[in-house]
């Protein structure tokens, strides 16, 4: 049988080749079946686990039917977690990059003021958690005239975090004639109402995977009092000896000492939950997604949505109390076909927990007993070795995409009355540049930032030193980072 590839599709070359460029090799089975659908313009609703792929079977799609010439925003992405929106913004920025596709991330605890500067330079498409969207909606700061798709992704999510009273009323005030696309993992009959009422005649696709199973996950449990609970996964942690591993906790307060113990244990590890600065918490995953640290501690706010590659272990170090919630932490582990281990460590009053989970799950998990002393003793070696070893950095995803793209950065504006288009017709005119060199442009009040591709950047630099735009002589030369 031969292989999928996304050149079945009627992708343009600009899609493809940034596809090919991010190591993305045949779709996967979400992919194959919303993608080709999605770019028929039909409404979809789709039932996929975490870690099927489906940001990218939307993102594909979109980027490939939003027109760059439009300057206002065509598709809009609602996501339940300000993680999950920057996420989604780096991974349609870079499936759109050949195309020059301008994608703008809007949560709470950043700064109004620059999210709308932001809006109002060219932007193609629009991800945000409700709150902060709807707020740019109420100040008319976000245009919606010219919208054509709205993603609602991780519905089930939003539910449960409450926001569908804010996700319908943004619906309410978007175009009526428009495409929705609506992901989540379990179908609720809120969401189902949902798609009843504001889709038009949505085609469902299930896609079934086995997050859950122990065919891609292998699921235990330890049976533990709290006042044992720490040496237990410390000694878990010894025999298990992970490679990458995720620590869940039910509160902050929890992750604070779990985390503090641990690095006092000379653990290379980190922490994030919503109590922290948003920053920090950026931070944090993007050097625990690189590899810097083996062991991140976090509450549910990093187990919905978040990609990372190589999670070998989760630790329920408290089993979450919702059974859903133990499906989304679980599946931080044994994605895109990988197997995984998820162990929890269960203390007598949270047994009633444990009965729902397995209800939900559809199987019961098995129970270990606690390692022998001569059992941590044995594998001590092994894991303070590993423990020694710098963990192996990852490259980034886009890494090889953004081989070859070089940011400019040009002293003039909207101030001084220049477009985009001022810039592709000048920099087109270069001597072996072409519009295809021309990647993503930011105009800005007094300065543009323009992505030069296909190593063409020096080139372009060393000429527009000595060329003007509109008439204007503008200083030039590389952005910093």
């Amino acid at each position: 049988m031969s292989k999928r590839s996304f050149r079945d599709y009627t992708l343009s070359e600009d899609i493809v080749r940034a596809l090919e460029s991010l190591g993305y090799e045949e779709p996967t089975d979400v992919q194959s079946q919303v993608i080709p659908i999605a770019l028929t313009k039909q409404d979809l609703a789709v039932k996929s686990q975490t870690g099927s792929g489906k940001t990218a079977a939307f993102g594909i799609p979109i980027c490939e039917m939003v027109g760059w010439e439009e300057n206002r925003p065509q598709a809009l992405i609602l996501t339940p977690t300000r993680e999950l929106a920057d996420q989604v913004k780096q991974d349609i920025t870079n499936i759109g990059r050949f195309k020059r596709i301008k994608a703008v991330a809007l949560y709470g605890k950043q700064p109004f003021a620059k999210q709308q500067l932001e809006l109002n330079q060219k932007c193609h498409v629009v991800v945000g958690t409700p709150g902060r969207v709807m707020d740019h909606i109420k100040r008319g700061t976000l245009d919606l005239e010219r919208l054509e798709f709205l993603v609602i992704d991780e519905a089930d999510e939003m539910l449960r975090m409450g926001f569908i009273d804010q996700v319908e009323a943004i619906i309410d005030e978007l175009p009526e004639d428009r495409i929705t696309l609506l992901f989540s993992a379990t179908l609720p009959k809120d969401v189902e109402k949902l798609c009843h009422q504001y889709m038009k005649n949505p085609i469902d696709i299930e896609i079934q995977t086995a997050v859950t199973t122990a065919d891609q996950i292998e699921h235990s449990l330890f049976m533990v009092k709290e006042e044992h609970k720490f040496k237990l996964l410390k000694n878990v942690i010894i025999v298990e000896n992970p490679d990458s591993c995720m620590i869940f906790c039910r509160t902050q307060e929890h992750v604070d000492e779990v985390c503090e113990q641990l690095e006092r244990a000379d653990y290379t590890c980190d922490k994030i939950h919503g109590g922290m600065m948003q920053d920090d918490r950026f931070k944090v995953m993007n050097a625990f997604k690189r590899g810097e640290f083996r062991y991140l501690v976090a509450t549910d706010v990093a187990a919905r949505g978040i990609d990372v590659d190589n999670i070998t272990h989760v630790i329920n170090y408290d089993l979450p109390m919702e059974k859903a919630s133990y499906v989304h932490r679980t599946g931080r582990t044994g994605r895109a076909g990988k197997t995984g281990k998820a162990i929890s460590l269960v203390t007598p009053h949270e047994e009633r927990f444990l009965a729902d989970i397995q209800g939900y799950i559809g199987f019961e998990i098995p129970q270990r007993e606690a390692p022998s002393a001569e059992e941590v003793d044995l594998a001590r070696e092994a894991f303070e070795a590993k423990m020694q070893t710098q963990p192996e950095l990852k490259a980034d995803r886009n890494e090889q995409l953004n081989k070859g793209i070089l940011k400019l950065y040009f002293n003039g504006g909207k101030k001084k009355k220049l477009r985009a288009v001022d810039f592709v017709g000048t920099l087109a005119k270069i001597e072996g540049v072409t519009v295809e060199d021309i990647g993503i442009i930011t105009i800005q009040d007094n300065v543009t930032y323009v992505d030069i591709l296909n190593g063409k950047g020096p080139l372009v630099l060393r000429t527009m030193k000595n060329t003007t735009i509109k008439g204007k002589q503008l200083k030039v030369h590389e952005a910093f980072k």
